[in-house]
């Protein structure tokens, strides 16, 4: 005849393995940790595509952020308010349209988009006409 299974009691189960495993250090398992996380391609490819993008962002403000500079700078010199330029030069002339409030009107600028140039100057081609002297013979006294 066949055996009949005993049935497994507390007492008769087979005792787990214990494995003697070195324990690892905090600092061995930080290294291990960092070290994969630097191996990483995602992180990689992260990195890349983050500088990638920081130095579109810089290419693409260049223009504006050397413009402000001399807009500012201008602006210190002559007591004027700086408002603002705009992002890009316009008509490749090298020069970013901004503006500027003094003796509360409002002053159209062409300022440099170089390193090597810059400063702002005054767009007189532009300006806005003096509303005090529209008409001149209203301002002469002639009625």
């Amino acid at each position: 005849m066949s055996e009949i299974p005993t049935e497994q009691t507390p007492t008769n189960l087979p005792t787990p393995e214990t494995t003697t495993e070195t324990s690892i250090s905090p600092v061995e398992n930080l290294k291990n940790t960092l070290g994969n996380v630097l191996n990483s391609w995602k992180l990689k490819v992260g990195l890349a595509v983050a500088v990638l993008f920081g130095v579109f962002l810089l290419t693409f403000y260049w223009q504006h952020i050397i413009a402000v500079v001399g807009m500012k700078s201008w602006s210190a010199r002559s007591g004027a308010k700086p408002i603002e330029c705009m992002v890009r030069d316009t008509n490749n002339d090298e020069y970013v349209s901004c503006s500027a409030l003094l003796d509360q009107q409002i002053v159209p600028l062409e300022c440099s988009s170089s390193v090597f140039n810059i400063g702002c100057r005054v767009n007189y081609g532009t300006a806005a006409p003096n509303p005090r002297l529209t008409n001149p013979r209203a301002s002469a006294g002639v009625r």
